[in-house]
């Protein structure tokens, strides 16, 4: 019993949300020919895309159309369109006349143009067996999302985030930006010698006129307290917390191990959402680290010998 054929009807339909021009440049791509091939495909008429095709033969090419945004449908072998892609006897024989011999069909796969015939005459395929590949592997290829359709609805491709530097800008006078645990010693000694120097200077004012002292040392002391407040927001910063948490120093003893934390926390190594990481410490932000360290740890020497000493003096009768 011979198997029942059918051929592949387009009279023109588009899929759901699929811009004309887009189709027509799906078609174009699909059947590897020229745009304006394609346009007798949409004069209103039913036209044959492809006939004496199995059932599951056709219901690839179908799936390969519709992914194309060209709603087709297969009809059985029983009635002639009037309006086919499918070359006649007649149209043959009238190609092949008196005028010089067109190109009446084009390779879909090297592009070669040559009379109708089942074989390229240039790189040898079978061109049914090439097209019906070709669908089985845009349907295998559709579960993944690798669709040839562009859908006037789909989410930008570009990347529309700002690119982030790989280190961050150094603002000392700012809550923005980050800083390393290094950098935050350093610029916590410059600010401690800095504020000394001025309340020498203010102490000298005071003893000239102590009102203007007073307000010289009240003004001093509430800028050496933004500055400590900001470079301590961007030490915050570095390892991802807020800076609203600089406000555990006043709470009574978290407020005397919160200083430890942010001196000893490591930061991120990595962009987070307050920016990208400081950049390296260069020798002097390493010395002046070092040298804090140094004041910190003879501070502590001498607030544990001095009383021992005092206590020897008075024992031995000095």
């Amino acid at each position: 019993m011979q198997q029942s054929q059918f051929k592949i009807v387009f009279t023109g339909e588009l899929m759901p949300d699929m811009p004309l021009e887009a189709v027509k440049a799906n078609l174009a791509v699909l059947f590897k020919t020229d745009p304006s091939k394609v346009e007798r495909l949409f004069s209103g008429q039913a036209a044959v895309i492809k006939s004496k095709l199995s059932s599951q033969e056709a219901d690839k090419y179908i799936g390969a159309l519709h992914r194309a945004g060209a709603r087709a449908h297969k009809e059985p072998e029983h009635t002639s369109p009037t309006l086919s892609l499918v070359q006649t006897d007649e149209e043959l024989a009238a190609a092949q006349g008196d005028n010089p011999p067109a190109a009446l069909m084009t390779c879909p796969k090297c592009g070669h143009a040559q009379s109708h015939a089942n074989e390229c005459s240039t790189c040898g395929i079978i061109i049914e067996k090439y097209l019906a590949r070709q669908a089985q592997l845009h349907e295998s290829a559709a579960p993944q999302g690798a669709s040839t359709t562009v859908s006037p609805y789909a989410p930008p491709s570009a990347n529309v985030s700002e690119a982030m530097p790989r280190h961050g800008d150094l603002k000392p006078f700012s809550v923005t930006g980050r800083i390393g645990r290094l950098r935050y010693l350093a610029w916590s000694l410059v600010i401690m010698v800095a504020a000394t120097g001025l309340f020498g200077v203010a102490a000298i004012m005071m003893a000239i006129s102590s009102t203007m002292g007073l307000i010289c040392m009240g003004l001093i002391g509430i800028g050496m307290l933004v500055v400590s407040v900001q470079i301590g927001v961007q030490r915050l910063h570095d390892f991802g917390w807020s800076g609203w948490l600089i406000l555990l120093n006043l709470v009574p003893v978290l407020g005397s191990l919160f200083p430890f934390v942010m001196l000893l926390m490591p930061g991120s190594r990595e962009v987070n959402r307050y920016g990208s990481p400081p950049p390296p410490n260069s020798r002097s932000v390493k010395i002046l680290a070092a040298l804090w360290l140094l004041l910190i740890i003879s501070g502590l020497v001498a607030a544990l010998t001095i009383p021992a000493l005092v206590e020897m003096r008075q024992g031995a009768g000095f």
